[in-house]
């Protein structure tokens, strides 16, 4: 039977057991198979997510900004990188939150598993727990510091990171303050909780923040041509720090 002959409820069965991977390339098989894997909300991609994502993480309503199974599956690989994290930071079950433990005189961050060198990206970043006197979101190219003495702005703290104090609304980068952020007139302290969009245009080589929907304007530009990830530190004892990625931008 040709390809394209296939019914639907075999192709469920086909794809539902072959790996991620390869249902890219299944996809490029025909229009009909095209067809059915762009379909986000289909059994497979329920499937895949149930065989994937954790038990709380689906329970939970921390994917409710991805609402179709394969934008979760694409989350989940783009979360935080339980093997490029400070040793004082661990990943939760839920594989979209790090919780940094209560370690006294240490700065400690995490970078996200894929990094970015093409297109344009946007995910979600919100604190789960006190900010202490440097809580820093941004980006980080890899190989830099996950951990240092003291409490500093680690990611900014070189010259391969970019990053925003959401404690005092300052911007650092080669270790130095770049000046404050947003540039509005007394500008809001972060609240816990409050998401904020990360936005990384590779093609722009900028980056900018967005929160309550509310565009922040570009904080960093120049960007090098180097894959960079998702990055986070914070100094305070037994606070979290959740991340989901979200994919292009709105605005295109």
């Amino acid at each position: 039977m040709a390809a394209n002959k296939l019914p639907p409820h075999v192709l469920e069965v086909l794809f539902s057991f072959l790996d991620i991977s390869d249902l890219r390339n299944c996809s490029l098989v025909c229009k009909t198979w095209y067809r059915f894997l762009n379909d986000e909300n289909n059994d497979v991609w329920r499937l895949h997510c149930v065989r994937k994502l954790a038990e709380e993480a689906l329970r939970s309503d921390i994917l409710s900004s991805v609402p179709t199974y394969k934008a979760k599956l694409k989350a989940l690989f783009h979360s935080w990188n339980p093997n490029d994290c400070s040793r004082n930071i661990y990943v939760k079950p839920d594989g979209f939150t790090i919780h940094r433990n209560p370690v006294a005189q240490s700065t400690d961050g995490a970078r996200g598993k894929i990094g970015f060198k093409s297109g344009r990206h946007c995910w979600e970043v919100w604190w789960e727990g006190p900010l202490g006197t440097v809580a820093m979101i941004g980006l980080a190219a890899k190989g830099t510091s996950t951990q240092c003495q003291g409490y500093v702005p680690l990611v900014g703290c070189d010259d391969q990171s970019w990053g925003w104090n959401l404690v005092d609304n300052h911007l650092f980068h080669n270790g130095d303050s770049q000046g404050n952020y947003p540039q509005l007139n007394n500008a809001p302290k972060y609240q816990v909780g409050e998401k904020i969009k990360v936005i990384l245009d590779c093609e722009d080589k900028s980056l900018a923040f967005e929160k309550n929907f509310e565009f922040l304007g570009v904080a960093f530009r120049g960007l090098p041509d180097t894959h960079l990830y998702p990055a986070a530190s914070a100094v305070y004892g037994n606070t979290e720090v959740s991340m989901i990625y979200l994919g292009p931008p709105l605005d295109g």
